[in-house]
């Protein structure tokens, strides 16, 4: 799409945007009608709840204003009252019709918008047949029956007075009161009509006293006269009673007419401009259509190319990092065996290479100490091989005295008899004891060097015999007789066990 076009298609877009701003702000400017109240309501002025105007118009705001209507046709209402106490504590019953309506004044109208807005026709006219049937009450039981019969235009303003200001509070107004008759349960009324009759009869026969035949027709007239009367009087309320029941039911229906024939208007109205409407909004919708498809065709075409542009690359790239892949893992696996075994073979090495140095140093170690030990005897190797056996020595007798400790002996028991001169049997057996022991001699010759003369020598006579013993190298006690020679000792009694 070219530049022209889409700034064509900003333009139209921008006309219908205005359109409908236009069109939107001239639906919320609500007109009132004539025999309307509009009420607005929502946020309004400050301190009020609803703005009410009667004829004109007014902007109402979308979301936190909104509007209704309350009508201004008159509603007639009956009211049957029977049995209503007068001052003088006798039942009438005042039978009437009362024709009320919403007011136009501006306080009633705010307190018909708070009070009866969404009520429904037949619950205002509930609702004001309570006020009315109440103060009707009041107001019968305030005047006498004279009072109510012969002044009723007294008594009509006596139900003005306190019907309206009751009726304003819910935003009402009094239009017209009609009483159609008045009786009573008592027929007090009628008795005050014959009352009169009778008062005009004897005025009539004192006043043609002296002609009777003339008092006696005077009379006749005076009676009938009085039924007349009467009689017209009772037509002439009935007649008038009928009449404003057919001036209100005509002038009603007037008014429906009208309110029918204005709404039809207006529904025409709107008919006509929605018609209008929808036929530039197909337009409108039609050629934004058709621009959009044009777009996605072309958004389509881009976008099939583009994808497969990335296709054959991601396909390249996919080939070559496989290829690369496959090249690192061989690399990787070949250093890994190579390093694996490098560590095992330097593993070995490292083992055999301190075994090696550790046996060296200490082979070293022990050349040095035999060395310093030959010099410290001044080069003499059979004195230095004596001074090591020596460091053995106390090894040696320590393994001697382990034969014997290891012996299991539980218990010894000795019969000593004294002896044969040479010595206890006792003593004789712990002397025997310790010639079995291997002389020192023997072992140090075993070795293959000779003890020094301070640890006592080997008797000529025990070597040839191959006996073992001690000449001078076995403290004796004081006191104590030397131990017999190994060939002639006895037997002792003791026993090993």
């Amino acid at each position: 799409m070219n530049a022209a076009g889409f700034w064509i298609l900003a333009l139209i877009a921008f006309v219908i945007l205005i359109f409908f701003m236009i069109a939107f702000m001239a639906s919320r400017y609500k007109r009132c009608p004539s025999d309307k109240i509009l009420v607005i309501y929502g946020r309004v002025e400050k301190g009020r709840s609803s703005k009410t105007m009667h004829g004109g118009g007014a902007f109402v705001w979308p979301l936190v204003q909104d509007y209704a209507y309350l009508s201004l046709t008159p509603i007639t209402i009956n009211i049957p009252l029977e049995n209503a106490l007068s001052l003088q504590n006798i039942r009438i019953h005042v039978p009437s019709t009362f024709t009320v309506g919403v007011s136009t004044a501006p306080e009633i109208m705010s307190n018909a918008a708070e009070r009866i807005l969404h009520l429904q026709q037949l619950a205002i006219e509930e609702m004001a047949k309570e006020i009315i049937f109440g103060q009707l009450r009041l107001t019968v039981a305030s005047l006498t029956i004279e009072q109510i019969n012969q002044d009723r235009e007294s008594f009509l303003e006596s139900i003005r007075r306190n019907v309206e200001p009751e009726l304003n509070k819910i935003g009402l107004h009094l239009i017209n009161v009609n009483i159609t008759d008045i009786t009573d349960a008592s027929n007090y009324i009628a008795s005050i009509g014959k009352k009169a009759a009778a008062e005009a009869i004897n005025q009539a026969k004192i006043d043609v006293a002296e002609q009777t035949r003339h008092g006696s027709i005077g009379e006749a007239n005076a009676m009938r006269e009085q039924e007349i009367k009467v009689a017209e009087a009772m037509a002439e309320a009935e007649i008038g009673r009928k009449t404003a029941q057919a001036n209100q039911r005509k002038r009603v229906q007037e008014q429906e007419a009208d309110a029918v024939q204005g709404e039809n208007t207006a529904n025409a109205n709107i008919a006509q401009y929605n018609a209008d409407l929808e036929v530039k909004r197909a337009t409108a919708l039609k050629q934004a259509e058709v621009a959009r498809f044009e777009a996605q065709v072309a958004i389509q075409q881009a976008f099939y190319k583009s994808e497969q542009e990335r296709l054959r690359a991601e396909e390249v790239v996919r080939q070559e990092i496989e290829k690369n892949k496959v090249e690192i893992a061989a690399e990787a696996e070949a250093e890994r065996t190579r390093r694996v075994a490098k560590g095992v073979a330097d593993g070995i090495l490292a083992k055999y290479l301190a075994e090696a140095e550790g046996t060296r140093k200490l082979l070293e170690a022990k050349a040095e100490g035999y060395r310093k030990l030959v010099e410290s005897v001044d080069g003499d190797s059979q004195a230095a091989a004596t001074l090591l056996m020596i460091e053995k020595l106390e090894e040696l007798v320590s393994r001697q005295v382990e034969a014997i400790s290891n012996l299991k002996i539980d218990k010894i028991t000795v019969w000593d008899s004294g002896g044969n001169g040479d010595g206890s049997s006792t003593s004789n057996f712990i002397a025997n004891l310790f010639k079995s022991l291997p002389p020192l001699q023997d072992i140090s010759e075993m070795a293959g060097f000779e003890l020094p003369d301070y640890l006592g020598k080997v008797k000529d006579g025990n070597k040839k015999t191959g006996s073992m013993g001690l000449v001078d190298a076995t403290p004796v006690e004081a006191g104590a007789k030397p131990a017999p020679p190994a060939g002639k000792s006895k037997p002792t009694p003791s026993e090993e066990k």
